[in-house]
């Protein structure tokens, strides 16, 4: 059995990426941040799970491939009878993306009582959630009992991200209110935050990304990482809150970026040994060179990932060789 296992719950999303130019044609890429996680910390060697509700349409076939190339361990994956998901994808002049989503009756968000595993294994040492499976019933109400019984247990490290969508998100509870109750929720639960400031500044529209960040890391969790795109990322840890600035690189575009971001940090964390039984009293003990050294590894694959078009997160040697680069 496979040891130290991450497992990340959620969606994959097939994007519709356009090339350049206002005729150019699209390009069916797999994704969805929580594929894009799993993926990420795969490709870094850590070991990684998806649990995923996978179609058995032609994009679920593209998917399984996706998972099975990067060496995302395929147990938890769930065989569905619904459609894929799907986004097209649009660029801003900064090649920043933005998403339409046809998400209606898909597969990504029917989980059933007996399809997410009640434990979890006992070589998973991280559970993370976050994105769209979250938010969207009747999925996200299971996924946040698995998050609280998993919490009661104690024997993974409990991380979230909320990347929120916020047209989807406000839709599926109704309201900016309820949404920002459930995630609250959710950041009550775990061990780490990783945290976007548009996110932030979505759910508080009236206070400054890092105090909204300050209160989440009050509430409950050992670290809350802020990241912010170009100008790098902000945490905040029980022992020491550090900046890194985020490495200046030539931008293809920001798909997955902080998909990477987050892959990047659970490996850190992993390989450090600060995940598992007792991992969040160590992840709180982390000191400024420590935590500075865990997130400037995030923020580095991130960087990298804006090279390339889509959600192509580096693998452990481009990561170490872009880490001395920018040293």
């Amino acid at each position: 059995m496979t040891t130290n296992l991450i497992t990340v719950v959620g969606e994959n999303i097939i994007d519709l990426v356009p090339d350049q130019g206002d005729d150019a044609p699209y390009h069916a890429r797999a994704g969805g941040s929580p594929a894009n996680i799993a993926v990420s910390v795969a490709k870094l060697g850590s070991s990684a799970a998806l649990a995923a509700r996978v179609s058995r349409d032609v994009f679920g076939g593209r998917i399984r491939t996706r998972l099975a190339e990067a060496g995302v361990d395929n147990r938890f994956l769930v065989d569905a009878t619904e459609p894929s998901s799907l986004a097209v994808v649009t660029f801003d002049d900064e090649r920043r993306a933005s998403y339409d989503f046809w998400l209606t009756g898909t597969a990504d968000w029917q989980w059933r009582d007996n399809d997410l595993p009640n434990p979890l294994d006992d070589d998973v040492v991280a559970l993370h959630v976050g994105s769209l499976a979250a938010y969207l019933s009747p999925g996200a109400e299971a996924i946040e009992q698995m998050v609280a019984r998993e919490g009661y247990r104690g024997r993974v490290t409990l991380t979230y991200d909320p990347n929120i969508r916020p047209t989807i998100v406000a839709a599926a509870d109704g309201s900016l209110d309820a949404a920002r109750v459930r995630t609250e929720r959710l950041v009550r639960l775990v061990d780490v935050v990783k945290v976007s400031d548009e996110d932030l500044g979505w759910l508080y529209p009236d206070s400054p990304a890092e105090d909204a960040a300050a209160e989440w890391a009050e509430a409950g969790p050992a670290l809350v990482v802020v990241t912010r795109g170009a100008q790098g990322a902000l945490a905040i840890g029980r022992a020491a809150t550090v900046t890194v600035a985020a490495p200046k690189v030539e931008v293809a575009d920001t798909i997955g970026a902080g998909d990477s971001f987050a892959g990047a940090l659970l490996h850190a964390l992993g390989v450090r040994g600060l995940l598992g039984p007792g991992g969040a009293d160590r992840i709180a003990g982390l000191d400024e060179a420590a935590l500075t050294d865990v997130i400037r590894t995030a923020a580095v694959a991130a960087a990298l990932t804006c090279t390339r078009v889509g959600a192509e997160p580096p693998t452990a040697a481009e990561l170490a060789a872009a880490l001395e680069e920018f040293s």
